[in-house]
């Protein structure tokens, strides 16, 4: 068996550098190998687990929409896909809505969108998308180049043109960046694969004055921070401003893969028929389970339960912070999008292996930080088995220097 195994892993292309472990089942914040081990899951499939895993309602939905209807393709009307885009354009105070299957490509939907508008206002110059450093949007071509590191790119030739980038948080960057060209400025509110950066007090909104200031669009990467991630639904709504564009996935779908566009009416109305398309998007089986994840998130007292965790998260890790300073250099993030940003003595990659080795399951993210993400209905028990099991390693590692 094996052997067989090996073969089976072989046939794997090498695109991941995979973790010797095979997860069986999931149970709430837990999954469970093969040989039947739990792990306390704090990354969440990367932010998708919104409700943890087997969640008994989506459960439910899936097994009754698995018995019902699949995939019909959107030549033809798809009622909770009708159902879906309304409820996230009221809670986007928006208008139309696309859907697809990732980030990637509500990303890349995005920026056509944007670039689309510009053109129907007869602006044909207006193409270039500003972005930040540190962004991190998505592995299509395109996405490659809206994202700032430039180690993604090596060995897939010439970077898509259109896309510029200016210091995330420097708004005097940002505004002298900004000319005849820009279509739109393309902005995470909180930079999960750059390391858990939250944007600067008043960042957002000097963004948002700066892109009414010159006919620039805003579009607003909800990517990880969207569904309830940050303690309100979309992390935008903690910082008082109004994206033209919300690019959502990962968490939307609770573990099914769906990624949306949300997007004002002239912006909508820019992409008539043919103008852009998904085979899989919007189908019936992940339309009913994202209507779930959002009846669920918008059950009484769900996101409050999520800000008092968040804030019961936080208080542990500052005071962690407090008290190993020669380990950790920074506290990050918001809500359950948490970052503890390293000192350059203790690795991320090492952090994150002593934590799976007390069953506990993080990811890392640029800047040397350690990140927190899991599921939205963790409980202060669990936060606390975390907490202990980052003392531990703390406590270890200051030995060890």
């Amino acid at each position: 068996m094996e052997t067989q195994n090996s073969e089976y892993q072989a046939a794997i292309m090498p695109t991941y550098g995979r973790i010797d472990l095979s997860f069986v089942r999931g149970e709430g914040c837990y999954l469970i190998t093969d040989d039947n081990i739990s792990y306390l899951d704090c990354a969440s499939g990367i932010a998708v687990n919104t409700l943890g895993h087997c969640h008994p309602k989506l459960v439910e939905t899936l097994s009754n929409q698995a018995h019902t209807l699949w995939h019909t393709s959107n030549l033809y009307r798809i009622p909770d896909q009708e159902r879906l885009a309304f409820r996230l354009a009221q809670a986007c105070k928006l208008d139309h809505v696309f859907f697809c299957n990732s980030g990637a490509e509500a990303n890349e939907a995005s920026v056509k969108m944007a670039r689309r508008f510009q053109y129907r206002q007869n602006k044909q110059d207006k193409t270039t998308i500003l972005c930040a450093s540190g962004a991190f949007h998505g592995r299509t071509l395109g996405m490659l180049s809206a994202t700032a590191n430039p180690a993604y790119r090596e060995g897939f030739g010439p970077s898509v043109a259109g896309f510029e980038h200016v210091a995330f948080g420097n708004l005097n960057e940002l505004r002298a960046a900004i000319n005849e060209k820009t279509a739109a400025i393309m902005i995470e509110p909180v930079q999960g694969e750059g390391g858990a950066n939250a944007a600067p007090d008043g960042y957002l909104q000097g963004l948002r004055e700066a892109a009414d200031e010159f006919g620039v669009l805003v579009i607003a990467d909800e990517v990880q921070t969207g569904m309830g991630r940050t303690g309100s639904l979309f992390a935008f709504q903690q910082y008082g401003i109004q994206p033209d564009i919300v690019a959502l996935a990962k968490g939307l779908g609770g573990g099914i893969p769906v990624g949306a566009v949300v997007a004002r009416a002239d912006i909508g109305n820019a992409m008539g028929p043919g103008s852009h398309g998904s085979t899989f998007g919007g189908n019936p089986l992940a339309m009913a389970v994202a209507n779930s994840v959002v009846d669920v998130l918008q059950e009484d007292g769900f996101l409050q339960h999520v800000q008092e965790i968040s804030s019961y998260l936080n208080t542990y890790l500052v005071k962690l912070s407090e008290q190993y300073p020669s380990l950790i250099k920074e506290i990050k993030g918001l809500g359950l999008l948490r970052g503890i940003g390293l000192q350059e003595c203790f690795a991320a990659a090492d952090l994150s292996s002593a934590l799976r080795d007390k069953h506990i399951l993080t990811v890392q993210a640029g800047l040397n930080t350690l990140r927190i993400i899991p599921p939205l209905i963790i409980t202060k028990s669990e936060i606390d088995i975390l907490c202990n099991a980052l003392t531990i390693c703390f406590e270890e590692k200051s030995h060890e220097l």
